[in-house]
């Protein structure tokens, strides 16, 4: 795959505006095609055969996209600590420029059909790699999670966001290949562009379902809302339970007594844990027997050995608690601090996380008994970022979830994009595996999602709001809940393996020059 190198200056100017349109192509102006272009313009700007070079240049392209991307961050924690974590995503980025640039001219036929593919596994290497490291992981910004709404999200169902991003860069570098021979090669430039446009278009074929095969569960969603005081928004005891109890007796307005099979409230929904404290337990219990429905309640537990769990209680209204789910992937540095002190000298808000979160060791699975269907509902429970990372939530599915249900607390981030960052991720969960999804967050946005993915129902942010849904509860498993694993796990291995021999011949090659040197 052949391109022309471009001066340096304009090599690093088509990696920024590149980073900047893959950007936009994500939720907020949600212009899904632009990430096309975008890393056509990356794929351009690598044209050049130097990889420290080109990892400059994969930087440049991260920083770009990453910071605008995480701004919700610094609304979070300051400007500090967002610009680390960009700087640390787009590191990922860095490592495919310089990786592409062995490969490309190692081990590879010089030809689209061998190179465009092996591009693709990078990339999706690299977002895997940085999925899982450092501290457990941060998928935040993967390419396929701009697509939720591009015909490429339907590919999801086959092999999740992996196979997702890797259709987005073959998309974007067959376009990068139109371009480089439109000049030269128009004949090779109209292959490369309908092939890309026939990839982009593929999607449009993948069979998706939308019915019900075990029965529908009737749910009421409760957005209870709180202050938008950032990082103060739960400093008031009691007020965010309150607003919760109140929506919840509000649903009461559109639905009578057993009407519902059960009521969602968002991530610490309760700033309480009711099984501490006898008036809100109480309360919890009375709005449940008046809807004559369990409640799925978000809150925190502090055990007796230190640290505390990020927690949510399926709560009977005759029984109280009858199961739980503890969040088993806390968010470094904003549930839990990994060395504090080195931190410390970056953000002293590391200091507002006093007692850090200890992760759960359960799959996300809660049962629901259900007197309407006559049987155990298996609610596959999922908390806040936890919807970012593969494994997590096809695990629920796995185990028996017949919907997914995505609790979330979206207040300290403000009015900035990360709900609906987040939303992009549900709707895209709903495709990969088959499942109506319910996103309920404590602010917004919160919404309903068909198992294809379309959003049937949402709320506006900071806003109290109720939604009832009728959710088709399916018991199939998508080729991508029953492999999933397996692609990731092949995927990482042959972005490895395509690493490492690009490294052996840039050695080779290095060695040779030397050698041609030494003779001359």
């Amino acid at each position: 795959m052949p391109l022309s190198a471009p001066h340096r200056g304009i090599s690093l100017l088509l990696a920024l505006l590149g980073g900047l349109l893959t950007d936009v192509a994500a939720p907020g102006l949600e212009l899904w095609p632009a990430a096309f272009l975008g890393i056509a313009l990356l794929v351009l700007a690598l044209g050049r055969d130097s990889a420290r070079w080109n990892a400059l240049v994969g930087l440049t392209f991260g920083v770009a996209f990453f910071v605008p991307h995480l701004t919700w961050a610094g609304e979070a924690v300051g400007a500090v600590p967002w610009i680390a974590l960009a700087l640390l995503q787009a590191g990922s980025v860095a490592l495919v420029g310089a990786t592409w640039t062995w490969v490309r001219r190692g081990p590879l036929p010089p030809t689209a059909p061998c190179q465009v593919p092996a591009l693709a596994i990078l990339w999706v290497g690299a977002e895997e790699a940085r999925s899982v490291l450092p501290f457990g992981g941060f998928p935040w910004g993967r390419i396929a999670f701009s697509q939720a709404d591009s015909p490429l999200a339907h590919w999801a169902w086959l092999g999740g966001a992996p196979l997702v991003s890797g259709l987005v860069v073959v998309v974007g570098a067959l376009l990068a290949v139109a371009i480089g021979a439109v000049r030269s090669d128009r004949w090779r430039a109209g292959v490369a562009l309908l092939t890309g446009a026939v990839v982009a278009a593929s999607g449009l074929f993948v069979p998706l379902a939308d019915v019900a095969q075990a029965g529908r569960l009737e749910v009421g969603a409760v957005q209870g809302n709180v202050p938008d005081r950032g990082l103060d928004s739960f400093d008031q005891a009691r007020e965010v339970l309150d607003n919760h109890l109140a929506g919840t007796w509000d649903l009461l307005d559109g639905v009578g007594p057993g009407d519902l099979d059960l009521v969602l409230w968002p991530e610490n929904g309760s700033d309480i844990d009711p099984r501490q404290d006898a008036v809100a337990g109480t309360a919890i219990s009375d709005v449940a027997r008046a809807l004559d429905a369990p409640i799925l309640v978000g809150t925190l537990e502090y055990p007796q050995t230190g640290g505390r769990l990020n927690i949510s209680l399926l709560w009977d209204q005759q029984r109280g608690p009858v199961d739980s789910y503890a969040k088993q992937h806390p968010a470094p540095f904003a549930e839990y601090v990994p060395m504090r002190s080195f931190a410390r000298l970056f953000s002293d808000e590391v200091d507002r996380v006093q007692t850090d979160m200890l992760p759960g060791t359960e799959v996300g699975l809660i049962q629901l008994d259900s007197p309407r269907l006559g049987r155990v509902v298996g609610i596959g429970d999922v908390i806040c970022f936890e919807v970012a990372y593969d494994d997590l939530v096809r695990d629920a599915i796995a185990a028996g979830g017949e919907i997914i249900v995505v609790q979330t607390n979206n207040a300290t981030f403000g009015r900035t994009d990360e709900s609906t960052q987040q939303l992009a991720m549900s709707r895209l969960r709903a495709i990969e595996h088959g499942r109506a999804t319910v996103q309920i967050s404590t602010v917004g946005v919160s919404a309903v999602i068909s198992p294809s993915g379309e959003v049937l129902a949402r709320t506006d942010l900071f806003t109290a709001e109720q939604m009832v849904a009728s959710l088709p509860l399916r018991t199939g498993l998508t080729p991508a809940t029953r492999w999933g694993d397996l692609l990731s796990w092949t995927l990482r291995g042959a972005a490895s393996a395509l690493a490492a021999a690009g490294l052996v011949a840039a050695v080779a090659r290095r060695r040779a020059l030397v050698g041609v040197t030494a003779d001359a």
